[in-house]
């Protein structure tokens, strides 16, 4: 589990609060990153100590810092996608929420007016 520490603005340093990332394991983006750090630190450590010409070498480096920005880009387009989905889910369930809280007011209202004033005032005589 991944967590980050960060002293909390305008304290002594004193104030420091835990925050975790992720309760049951990693997200997208901290795969995607990880990842993506473990090849190009795998890459500069293969190329540094394999005998290669510099020329070569400088080749090898151009073409995988090529390949790691298109892999780097599908990440970031694949978790933007993610996110848009989540956010659109998220608002259609609060439109749901919404209609289903008008729905129930509704509903009560009818309720009461059909009821009428007097039944609602002998109901409050006999919560006293």
């Amino acid at each position: 589990m991944f967590s980050l520490f960060y002293v909390l603005a305008g304290g002594n340093g004193k104030n420091v609060r835990r925050i975790n990332m992720s309760s049951n394991g990693s997200s997208s983006l901290e795969v995607t990153l990880s990842f993506l750090l473990g090849t190009a630190t795998g890459f500069i450590l293969g190329v540094l100590f394999a005998p290669s010409s510099g020329e070569e070498t400088r080749k090898k480096i151009k073409e995988e810092a090529e390949k790691t920005r298109i892999k780097a880009k599908e990440g970031y387009e694949k978790i933007t996608h993610e996110t848009e989905k989540g956010f659109k889910v998220a608002k259609e369930k609060t439109y749901e929420g919404i209609d289903a809280l008008k729905d129930f007011v509704e509903k009560k209202k009818e309720e009461l007016s059909k009821e009428g004033p007097a039944s609602s005032e002998k109901k409050e005589a006999e919560k006293t």
